[in-house]
C-alpha cells in the first residue's frame, strides 16, 4: 500500500495532466480525493489539469480546423452523434463548450464540429479557458469535499471488491445506453 501511494504522489501529476488532456474527469475526481486524502497536493493537481484540459479542446479544435479529411474516417460510425454535437453547438452557442466538458460520448466532438463549422478559433480559446476552469474547479474540488464520504465508500467496498466493478459498468453501459437512444433514427420518430 505504501508504495502504491509513493508512486501516486511521484506519478500521479503526470497521469493528471496526460489524462487531463483528453478530458477525463474521473482523474481529476480522484486527484481531488487523493489530496483529501494527503497524497496529492490540490493546488499543483487542479492548475495541471486545467491547462491539460484547456490544451486538450485546443487540440481537437485544431484537428477538426487543418485534419478535417484526416480524421473523417474515425468518425464514418458516429454520425448522428456528430450530429448530436452540431445540434447542441447550434442550440446552446457558448454554453456548448461548457455543457460538453460534463458529457462523456460527446465532448471529443463538440470541438470537432465547431471547428468543421468554422466556428471563431479565438473565441473558442477564449471561451474554453473558463470551462476548463469551471470543469475543473467542479470536479476537482467537489471530490475534495466528498473525500470523506468517497474514502469509507471505498473502505465498504474492499469488503465486497466485486461490487465496483458492477457499478462501473451499470453507469458506462447506462450513458451508452442514454446516448444510443439519443442519436437512433427511432427515438426521433
Amino acid at each position: 500500500m505504501e508504495d502504491t501511494l509513493t508512486s501516486l504522489s511521484t506519478w500521479g501529476y503526470i497521469a493528471v495532466a496526460f489524462f487531463s488532456f483528453g478530458g477525463s474527469l474521473v482523474v481529476v475526481a480522484a486527484a481531488g480525493v487523493l489530496s483529501y486524502m494527503g497524497e496529492m497536493n490540490i493546488f499543483i493537481a487542479l492548475p495541471i489539469a486545467m491547462v491539460s484540459n484547456f490544451f486538450g479542446d485546443n487540440f481537437l479544435f485544431y484537428l477538426g480546423t487543418y485534419h478535417k479529411e484526416d480524421i473523417k474516417p474515425y468518425f464514418k460510425k458516429h454520425k448522428r452523434k456528430i450530429a448530436l454535437s452540431t445540434l447542441i453547438m447550434r442550440k446552446y452557442g457558448v454554453w456548448a463548450i461548457f455543457i460538453q466538458k460534463f458529457l462523456y460520448g460527446i465532448k471529443t466532438l463538440i470541438p470537432l464540429s465547431m471547428a468543421i463549422s468554422k466556428y471563431d478559433f479565438k473565441k473558442f480559446a477564449f471561451y474554453n479557458i473558463f470551462a476548463s476552469i469551471f470543469f475543473i474547479l467542479v470536479i476537482g474540488v467537489g471530490s475534495y469535499m466528498a473525500g470523506e464520504p468517497i474514502k469509507e465508500l471505498f473502505n465498504n467496498f474492499s469488503d465486497k471488491p466485486w461490487i465496483v466493478p458492477i457499478i462501473l459498468f451499470s453507469l458506462v453501459g447506462g450513458s451508452w445506453l442514454l446516448l444510443e437512444k439519443m442519436t437512433s433514427k427511432k427515438s426521433r420518430k
